[in-house]
């Protein structure tokens, strides 16, 4: 028999009088330290995404300097406006933030802004000349120099960024050829990273299970110029090289994070048109940074996968402002962030005075065979570690 639904009166009275273009009811307004906040209850048939839509509107009405969408439930969402922008000035003392973790900068919201490997592995870091992404590198470096972690680096700018810093690196490579030779090498350690997972019946190299003593050291690969690794002045004579270097740096991506190594892409332009290397690359690269860019193609490449809105934000941001950038971290949602900047010589300065931490390649390589096959068994087994195995 076929069951009807009753729609008692008040019911329909009240679907009738939804009604999306309405004035906001306001709670109250509570103070923060960069302005105030305000909840606002939602009409019946609003969403989150209408207030979205008017921030910018609303800072003008109020007459501040920002509005963001801080939070929300069901019939509710907290708005926090910023009276200044906490961007103008950036002061960020101590870098290093414990194991794997950098303060590189200051968020719109007035909190640091994090590089946290243990929670996003791999990042994006793009921008045109002189828009600070080389700063946030530095920033990066003078982070990690002081910290048990093993750095890499490829630099296809003919080493002019990373040689400075090469005492604290383990390796550095200038050319592709070098880059393909490097990345073997990280399949290799892969590999013997996951024959010591397996050993001890573990998912990871953080896992408790696996004994101190035994744990690897990790490892941060920073790749400056990344857009040099899949040009091809003559197609047919680069094509394999470009095609290793692709698959090898891709595989590194798509297993690094359960044994401890990580991955920095920065680049001045990064665009599909380089080849579907670069995009297989991309979603592999879970956090990013725009900052000024020349091009909608990089913005898009960059965060159009995430938010469009923040593309919009990147290309708004004004050359004034050196080492600003839109950011996407752990929580989704994009900022605006500004890097601290951080002098050539203090990068130098990190990086002779804490060159002793540098394992050699052979120390890292120790035990590894440099390899492009990697077991099809090893892969399924360990692509999707297991969050909760990682210790708190």
């Amino acid at each position: 028999m076929r069951r009807r639904t009753v729609i008692s009166v008040a019911q329909s009275r009240r679907l009738r009088r939804v009604e999306v273009e309405r004035a906001p009811r306001l709670g109250f307004i509570r103070p923060t330290r960069l302005g105030f906040r305000v909840g606002v209850r939602l009409h019946d048939g609003q969403t989150p995404e209408d207030y979205v839509r008017v921030l910018d509107k609303l800072a003008h009405a109020w007459k501040v300097h920002s509005v963001r969408l801080a939070s929300w439930k069901p019939g509710k969402v907290v708005l926090v406006a910023t009276l200044a922008d906490p961007l103008a000035h950036v002061t960020l003392p101590v870098l290093s933030d414990g194991l794997l973790r950098v303060r590189v900068g200051l968020m719109d919201t007035g909190a640091p802004f994090v590089i946290d490997f243990r929670a996003i592995p791999h990042w994006l870091n793009v921008g045109a000349t002189q828009s600070g992404k080389s700063n946030l590198a530095n920033a990066l470096f003078v982070g990690l120099a002081p910290q048990p972690v093993a750095l890499v680096g490829f630099d296809l700018k003919g080493g002019v960024e990373f040689t400075p810093y090469e005492g604290r690196m383990s390796a550095l490579a200038t050319e592709r050829d070098e880059c393909a030779e490097l990345l073997a090498g990280l399949i290799g350690i892969i590999k013997y990273r996951m024959a010591l997972c397996r050993r001890h019946r573990v998912k990871n190299i953080w896992h408790p299970r696996l004994p101190e003593a035994a744990r690897p050291m990790p490892l941060v690969l920073l790749v400056d110029e990344v857009a040099e690794l899949f040009l091809m002045a003559d197609p047919k004579a680069e094509k394999d090289a470009v095609a290793a270097v692709s698959t090898r740096l891709l595989r590194v991506a798509q297993l690094g994070r359960a044994f401890g190594v990580y991955l920095v892409v920065c680049g001045q332009r990064v665009g599909s048109d380089l080849g579907p290397g670069v995009t297989a690359l991309r979603a592999q690269l879970t956090g990013r940074v725009c900052h000024m860019v020349n091009d909608d193609e990089t913005a898009k490449m960059a965060l159009g996968d995430m938010d469009p809105g923040a593309v919009v934000a990147a290309r708004e941001i004004s050359p004034a402002m050196p080492g600003t950038a839109v950011v996407i971290g752990s929580e989704g949602r994009w900022h605006r962030m500004r890097s601290a900047h951080v002098l050539e010589e203090q990068a130098e300065a990190a990086a002779a005075e804490y060159a002793h931490l540098a394992p050699s390649w052979a120390e890292l390589t120790r035990g590894a065979v440099a390899s492009d096959d990697l077991d099809p068994d090893e892969v399924d087994e360990f692509t999707a570690p297991d969050l909760e195995d990682l210790p708190v």
